[in-house]
């Protein structure tokens, strides 16, 4: 296998606040979405892919590149004033009850918490708006639900350990396109309700 195709390490946890604040800012979220979907781009091709102009986004890949979270791909390019970045994890995991003794570290993850649900939405959105350019075989299976039941602690760890299963299995599916594929995108929660 090429370092242009080697796939990225898995994950990243974070446990710094300086990271978490670094990818709370919707471009970089989104930026680091498309790397990781599309595979390696230059700042050309993500400023024509986001519609940012080219010194946004490269404000961006370099922020991004200080914490870590994409790194340079010198083998894809063609001349040395060509850059290629790819996404240095697949994913990116924190855990927010580490940080709730800490005030800096929580309010930095609930920021992080905060963008990555905002983007959530502009994407189920955009997924809304897109329908009416697809096959409606590929609508058909398409699903936005949610339910709630009375759980015990217990009960909620195994909800949430099966959901974990389920994205596990279809992670480790098919990760590059192939003829007869779409990109399909799955986003679940789970969470005790506040009123309860």
């Amino acid at each position: 296998m090429s370092d242009a195709d080697r796939p990225a390490e898995s994950h990243v946890h974070l446990h710094d606040p300086g990271p978490m604040r670094a990818m709370a800012h919707p471009m970089r979220l989104r930026i680091i979405g498309i790397l990781r979907m599309e595979g390696p781009a230059t700042v050309g091709m993500l400023a024509q892919r986001t519609g940012e102009s080219a010194g946004s986004v490269s404000y961006h890949m370099a922020t991004l590149a200080r914490h870590g979270f994409v790194e340079e791909a010198p083998e894809l390019a063609r001349d040395r004033r060509e850059r290629w970045w790819r996404a240095a994890h697949e994913m990116t995991s924190w855990s927010t009850v580490e940080f709730l003794d800490d005030p800096a570290r929580h309010a930095a993850s609930e920021a992080l918490r905060r963008t990555v649900l905002e983007g959530y939405h502009r994407e189920l959105l955009a997924a809304i708006d897109a329908e009416a350019g697809l096959p409606p075989e590929w609508i058909e299976p398409s699903d936005s639900s949610d339910g709630a039941a009375h759980l015990t602690l217990e009960e909620f760890r195994e909800l949430s350990a099966d959901l974990a299963a389920v994205r596990e299995k279809w992670w480790g599916r098919r990760r590059e396109p192939a003829e007869g594929t779409r990109l399909v995108r799955w986003i679940t929660h789970v969470f005790p309700r506040s009123d309860a």
